[in-house]
């Protein structure tokens, strides 16, 4: 067995959070800290460089937010979500998005974070602090309140008819409820930049050049009958 300890990188923007942070897991003895970053931005550069086994995240960051970020950090290595925001919809959007588990400061010790990360590097289990346990289980019972613009069986269909992924799908069905860019960003915990990119792959599918006969498309009409 490889008792080499595991290598993490330390994403907090709080700089005395995150000193906290590394000096507990330091005193594990089974998790040393290869790199610390202060935003998204920073961290998806560090995890490209660092190469760490298990990126611990916050949520509330300048520049680039924690459940933004999720999608490009677990390309590299599993993220658990570390962090003091307990708001459901965040919890969700995180989890949606590639985390593999969602603790809240306060709700662990030093034991419980090893043994969670111990747990993520092996893909053993999505260990989950219990304000994220009711959360998920929040969104079982009623998936209608789930942050999901659109509902799995829909789509399904849309993306089917039109050829667009799940993501695609959803940030679509924004658009034609009338949301900016900034607006769906917001709303899907997505950074504006990574909204637009989707928008272009969506017109480059459809074969539209504006917003108008993109929603035209999802509602079913033919390009013929717009203007």
């Amino acid at each position: 067995m490889n008792s080499d300890p595991i290598r993490a990188l330390a994403v907090d923007d709080n700089i005395l959070v995150r000193a906290g942070l590394v000096s507990l897991l330091e005193a594990t003895g089974t998790v040393t800290v290869v790199g610390e970053a202060g935003n998204g931005r920073e961290a998806i550069e560090k995890v490209v460089e660092l190469r760490p086994d298990v990126t611990l995240l916050d949520v509330r960051m300048p520049l680039l937010d924690g459940v933004s970020a999720v999608e490009e950090l677990v390309k590299t290595a599993p993220v658990l979500m570390l962090t003091h925001t307990e708001e459901p919809e965040i919890i969700q959007a995180a989890l949606r998005n590639g985390a593999s588990g969602y603790l809240v400061h306060g709700a662990f010790t030093a034991d419980e974070l090893s043994k969670a990360i111990l747990e993520v590097v092996a893909g053993r289990g999505n260990p989950l602090s219990p304000v994220a346990v009711s959360a998920m289980l929040s969104a079982l019972r009623d998936p209608a309140t789930a942050s999901d613009p659109v509902s799995e069986g829909a789509a399904q269909d849309h993306s089917a008819r039109l050829g667009l992924s799940q993501r695609e799908c959803e940030i679509l069905a924004l658009i034609a409820q009338g949301l900016s860019n900034a607006e769906i960003a917001k709303e899907l915990f997505l950074a504006e930049k990574t909204v637009k990119n989707h928008v272009s792959h969506i017109y480059a599918k459809l074969n539209v050049s504006s917003r108008a006969a993109a929603i035209a498309s999802w509602n079913g009409v033919s390009r013929s009958q717009v203007g």
